[in-house]
């Protein structure tokens, strides 16, 4: 027998019997057992399902309202990211700030931004441009193209994310001077008509932070707000 005062606490407020997941499974579970053996409910049955497709739409709506949070955090630091680059008017301090406080937000271990000349990287030799830093690499004339391919016979994309492969390692170790990065995502940068392209090497020690899977949009964004940046300093 039930005790009274539980059984009072039950009848006063059934409704939360209802609320208790475990309970009620506990109950139909109990009803099942005193209908014997040769009894199929139905009912019991049909609920099941029920249970179990309800608990699916839960993962599902977790899943979207997770994916949604973290897109919406990733487009506050993309745009904090620009804000932080278009603040320079100096080409000097924006390179500076881009392995600074870009880099920073961003959550990236290196940031290198490679420019093809048809002096073939002279850049060790030029002293104007020995003091912009490391920031900045100066590749002969189809080194991007061949880095983005992998010596592959493809067109390249404008937003490449990948793990480090070991066919590019010794250019990935001349982009970023040292061989801790394991993955990168490559922006392919556009400056005009009669210009050589460019390339915005984001690089991670964490093999995992870029893969081919992810989506692009926002980092075509920045791209873009990049390549007007540059096309004001190269003009």
């Amino acid at each position: 027998m039930i005790e009274p005062d539980l059984r009072d606490r039950i009848l006063a407020e059934p409704e939360t019997l209802l609320d208790d997941r475990d309970l009620m499974n506990a109950l139909v579970a109990a009803n099942e057992r005193a209908m014997g053996s040769n009894v199929i409910d139905l009912r019991g049955i049909a609920m099941q399902r029920l249970e179990t497709r309800l608990e699916r739409l839960e993962d599902t709506h977790r899943s979207v309202i997770s994916a949604a949070y973290e897109n919406l955090a990733g487009t506050n630091q993309i745009h904090r990211a620009i804000l932080q680059m278009l603040d320079p008017l100096d080409f000097g301090e924006f390179l500076a700030g881009l392995s600074g406080e870009v880099a920073a937000t961003l959550r990236v271990d290196r940031v290198r931004l490679v420019l093809e000349s048809a002096g073939g990287g002279e850049q060790d030799e030029d002293p104007a441009l020995a003091r912009l830093g490391t920031v900045l690499l100066i590749a002969g004339p189809g080194f991007i193209t061949n880095y983005l391919t992998a010596g592959r016979q493809t067109a390249p994309r404008n937003v490449t994310l990948r793990p480090v492969a070991i066919q590019v390692q010794a250019e990935c170790d001349r982009i970023y001077g040292a061989g801790f990065i394991r993955s990168e995502a490559l922006l392919r940068l556009d400056f005009g008509q009669g210009r050589l392209p460019g390339m915005l090497a984001l690089g991670s020690e964490d093999p995992h932070q870029f893969r081919p899977t992810q989506g692009t949009d926002l980092l075509a964004f920045f791209a873009g707000v990049f390549e007007r940046s540059m096309r004001r300093f190269l003009s």
